[in-house]
């Protein structure tokens, strides 16, 4: 076995249908007594009622959180929480209203309580996010960490289809890489595992039913430990391709993920054949064929399969190209200018890896 070092990070997990109930008892655990509820303007009536659920406690609704932190928008988030006189936060939404949260955190040292709408593993991390200029800024300061996590199935019931795919295949991504991380350890294999197999089981039941209990708590569930493994080892050329990618081009967050995964993955596979082999386990079939069977769940469910469907240009792949090997992640197989420009073509053009 190789060696290796865990380090926890400690968070309280609270699990089940209705527990959003429960959120005026974490701001009261936290001591704290102005809370101040985080959305984006689509889920501004969630973060409403979140807001009339905590009464007394609540300092008010901030509906402004975007995809990939804009620094303005993180700014003038600290100016309102200054402004109402916060002492804690509730984040209501996916991973850009937890991104809100963490900029807050970041510069203020609020704490704030998660409460996730999609499976974007985001609640679970110290890892933080900010764009300024077109370029997508990432760290790691465990003051970004919720000290409350709410995973209620029941919110998930009106993630659009096309949406839960995308999410879901976004939180699969962080196993998949955390598999073959660096830091790799045994605990976040297994969590990596089962988080890949729970959504992969989830995800076409939800699609078929998007009020399947049992199928929306699955996938939830797996989101939870995909985050979990995103927050506690290192990751490697898909998530710096997403990032890169994403954050220079203004690209839908879930959706890069989706597309990027599986050419990532093929890119990979001949250096982690252990990794490849505990995917296959978690969702069938033999190691050689995961990336294919990833990008059919993409293209059977009907999300993009392509960049240049969300928003790429031909003409950004040299860019994505040059910043990438600029500034590369660790990764299992050495970076190199061809095969990481024919990944990105590929990406960019939908085609299925072999």
């Amino acid at each position: 076995m190789q060696s290796f070092t865990y380090e926890a990070h400690a968070a309280r997990v609270v699990f089940g249908a209705g527990t959003v109930r429960q959120v005026g008892e974490e701001v009261d655990r936290l001591g704290c007594t102005r809370a101040l509820v985080l959305s984006t303007p689509n889920q501004a009536n969630a973060a409403e009622s979140v807001a009339a659920q905590l009464g007394t406690r609540s300092a008010g609704v901030h509906a402004g959180a975007v995809m990939h932190v804009p620094i303005d928008i993180a700014r003038q988030a600290v100016e309102r929480a200054n402004a109402v006189g916060a002492d804690c936060m509730v984040a209501i939404g996916g991973g850009s209203t937890t991104g809100l949260a963490k900029a807050i955190a970041l510069e203020t040292g609020l704490p704030y309580i998660a409460i996730p709408t999609s499976y974007a593993g985001s609640e679970m991390t110290p890892i933080y996010g900010l764009t300024e200029g077109g370029q997508k800024r990432t760290g790691r300061d465990l003051r970004v960490l919720a000290r409350t996590v709410i995973y209620d199935p029941e919110l998930t019931y009106d993630l659009p289809a096309q949406l839960t795919v995308t999410s879901g295949l976004n939180a699969i991504a962080h196993a998949a890489e955390g598999l073959y991380a660096r830091d790799a350890n045994p605990v976040m294999s297994l969590m990596a595992e089962e988080g890949i197999r729970a959504l992969f089981a989830g995800i076409p039941a939800v699609v078929a039913n998007p009020r399947d209990a049992e199928g929306r708590a699955q996938c939830l569930y797996g989101a939870w430990l995909c985050g979990t493994v995103l927050g506690n080892v290192g990751m490697a050329l898909h998530h710096k391709l997403c990032h890169t990618i994403g954050g220079s081009f203004d690209l839908p967050h879930a959706e890069t993920h989706t597309i990027v995964l599986p050419h990532a993955l093929a890119y990979n596979a001949v250096a982690v054949p252990d990794a490849m082999a505990r995917i296959a386990r978690a969702i069938g079939g033999d190691a050689a064929g995961v990336p294919g069977r990833l990008f059919d769940m993409a293209a059977r469910h009907g999300v993009p399969t392509a960049l240049r469907d969300i928003g790429m240009r031909e003409a950004d792949i040299e860019v994505a190209l040059e910043r990438a090997l600029a500034n590369p992640y660790w990764n299992p197989r050495q970076i190199e200018r061809e095969p990481l420009r024919a990944l990105i073509q590929a990406a960019y053009a939908g085609t299925r890896p072999d």
